[in-house]
């Protein structure tokens, strides 16, 4: 993880990024709904509220994937990607624990870029 300071800047240049190709500046909950809807693969114009609150969860998972803690494990018949937990998140503060999300977040993004 990179440092705090680090973080912070490079999360106020991916909000930029986003809030320039989207008009407006996305919260944390907006920008792990994108993360899901990516991960899904498909853009519908409407999701229920549970639909909603799975793909954050696949967002959370695949973002925490990349550090080990979660794997997928199958995708089901509709198309929607099932995770294990392979080791339990850290204990942390809410601070920590908002800096750990943005961390995974913007390799997340970084990734994104490089493909």
């Amino acid at each position: 993880m990179k440092g705090k300071e680090d973080i912070q800047l490079r999360w106020w240049a991916l909000e930029a990024k986003l809030m320039e190709r989207f008009g407006k500046k996305p919260d944390m909950e907006a920008i792990l709904f994108l993360v899901g809807i990516q991960e899904l693969g498909e853009v519908r114009e409407k999701f229920t509220k549970e639909q909603k609150q799975d793909l954050m969860h696949i967002a959370v998972c695949s973002l925490f994937a990349q550090s080990g803690y979660y794997e997928l494990e199958r995708v089901d018949e509709e198309g929607w990607p099932h995770f294990r937990q392979l080791k339990a998140l850290p204990t942390m503060n809410m601070t920590e624990q908002e800096n750990f999300m943005k961390d995974h977040l913007l390799l997340y993004f970084e990734k994104q870029e490089l493909n």
